[in-house]
């Protein structure tokens, strides 16, 4: 493991994180800052808008930045879902939200560019990480300020992807000894895997309010002003 300072861990200069939550991806809902998910993953289609700015195929896209559209596509064959077109009798792609971009006209026509190379949804260019399938919230209590705040996070991420979500509010976070219960928690570790378990469903099984039993990581300060 690399180190920075006193301190081991990824430097998070050139750190990428793996999981999205739905919340995140929900934030980025403009044509000039474009995601979707789909299939498990999370795609930034920003540059797809600005390439097509203007044109009306990217109308239904942009109607649907920052969901999901999981429902676009046959999970078997990864490619957009298909019909057979009552008007050619040929199976073509089923868009009953409106003909977006890259999708071949109904009957052909002189003015479509084909020259695109592989449609969009094709590929890993735009792809920036997997969509959580399963979220949780997480407290984090600082003990040398006392300050807490309350991270949703997803239930595969590491203990590192955690802190470089909380870099946000201290950007010293890796200069802190990470622990639960006493215990250090390893940060190569999901929260499942240090042994804090999710309960939300068990509490919802007792009509219990989840959010009052929140566990809590506690912060101690490990002398290193290292700032990721």
């Amino acid at each position: 493991m690399p180190r920075r300072g006193l301190v081991a861990g990824p430097d998070f200069e050139y750190f990428q994180r793996r999981y999205f939550t739905p919340a995140e991806v929900a934030q980025h809902n403009q044509p000039e800052d474009l995601w979707v998910s789909y299939l498990g993953n999370v795609y930034d289609l920003t540059p797809l808008a600005q390439e097509y700015k203007g044109d009306l195929l990217l109308k239904p896209i942009v109607e649907v930045a920052g969901q999901d559209i999981s429902h676009w596509f046959d999970p078997d064959t990864r490619d957009i879902r298909k019909h057979v077109d009552p008007l050619t009798g040929s199976l073509r792609y089923r868009t009953p939200w409106g003909r977006f971009l890259h999708v071949p006209p109904q009957l052909p026509r002189s003015d479509w560019a084909n020259d695109f190379g592989k449609p969009w949804w094709q590929g890993s260019r735009y792809e920036v990480g997997r969509l959580s399938a399963k979220t949780r919230n997480i407290r984090i209590i600082n003990t040398l300020t006392s300050q807490e705040h309350t991270l949703e996070v997803g239930a595969l991420e590491s203990m590192w992807e955690i802190l470089h979500r909380y870099l946000l509010y201290n950007a010293h976070a890796a200069s802190y000894t990470w622990k639960y219960e006493g215990k250090n928690l390893n940060m190569d570790y999901t929260l499942e895997e240090n042994g804090i378990r999710d309960e939300e469903e068990e509490f919802d099984y007792l009509n219990m309010d989840s959010t009052l039993y929140t566990p809590a990581v506690l912060l101690y300060f490990s002398d290193d002003l290292t700032k990721l």
